[in-house]
């Protein structure tokens, strides 16, 4: 199935779901103002989603003076991947993590956490960033931005309906044709945010293996993304990020391991399966 269509597919049921919940709030009323901002949202996210997602982490752009290795780095593997070489910026977060956006190769964006950059050996973040431009190359990230920012949307419509709810804004009987009542309210509250994660699960899992892949004939050393990989998650499950959870399926590795309850409706394929997957390519070394 081609990036395109996946979008569509993700748009479409991210925009229902947007409508269902507010008409929960309004009725056909809340239907027509939440199919308003749906719109509103796609055409955001596509032309804006990068820049939603950087300000959410206070990343900062790294310049080659900042950063020259970094720098030199992912410009010799984004010529190895025939793509524009991607701006690069930094998460000021110890938690080690990283990922990319932009909504194409030509407006991308590689950002990696401090963290990350003290925790792995240079051969290891060179994997990382082959990973992510694996990503860009593949067309990912518009997908994944655009799943992070109207993931967003929906958790925000169902804490304002859970609000609603208990405070009487919804009603069981709306003469516009709409309304949940109490119970309809907060039982939607909690079904609409865990629908969202669903729809970005069922996307992004298969496209980690496949950024693993591609960023493993980038680089041409499986085995430094399988080290990474290893790592990251060990340390992830030690240091937690702050992050949103409607950009979870950004990331190169899950930011909320070591929350029970988030692997149940991980974006990630088991770390395990990962490196198997990458030892195999390596010729099982």
């Amino acid at each position: 199935m081609t990036s395109q269509i996946k979008t569509a597919l993700l748009l479409g049921l991210l925009t229902v779901l947007i409508c269902i919940v507010g008409q929960a709030m309004g009725g056909r009323t809340g239907l027509f103002i939440a199919f308003a901002m749906a719109l509103v949202m796609n055409v955001g996210s596509y032309w804006f989603s990068d820049k939603i997602v950087l300000s959410m982490y206070n990343a900062r752009e790294l310049s080659p003076a900042d950063a020259p290795g970094l720098h030199a780095m992912v410009e010799e593997l984004a010529r190895n991947g025939n793509i524009p070489k991607p701006r690069v910026m930094l998460v000021p977060q110890d938690a080690p993590n990283a990922f990319a956006t932009g909504r194409d190769p030509e407006h991308a964006v590689v950002a990696v956490t401090q963290g990350i950059m003290r925790l792995l050996s240079p051969e290891e973040l060179r994997g990382v960033i082959a990973h992510e431009l694996g990503h860009i190359k593949n067309r990912d990230i518009l997908v994944q931005s655009i799943a992070a920012v109207l993931g967003g949307v929906v958790m925000m419509l169902a804490n304002m309906l859970q609000w609603a709810a208990i405070f009487g804004g919804t009603r069981s009987n709306d003469e516009e044709g709409g309304g949940t009542g109490v119970l309809g309210g907060l039982l939607m509250a909690i079904l609409a945010p865990i629908a969202a994660s669903l729809i970005q699960m069922a996307i992004s899992r298969s496209r980690e293996f496949l950024a693993d892949a591609t960023g493993a004939q980038l680089s041409g050393t499986p085995l430094a993304l399988a080290g990474a990989l290893g790592k990251l998650d060990a340390y992830s499950r030690q240091i937690p990020m702050n992050a949103n959870p409607a950009t979870e399926n950004m990331f190169i590795v899950n930011p909320f391991a070591g929350v029970s309850m988030a692997s149940l409706f991980s974006t990630h394929p088991p770390t395990e399966e990962r490196i198997r997957r990458l030892r195999d390519m390596a010729g099982g070394r």
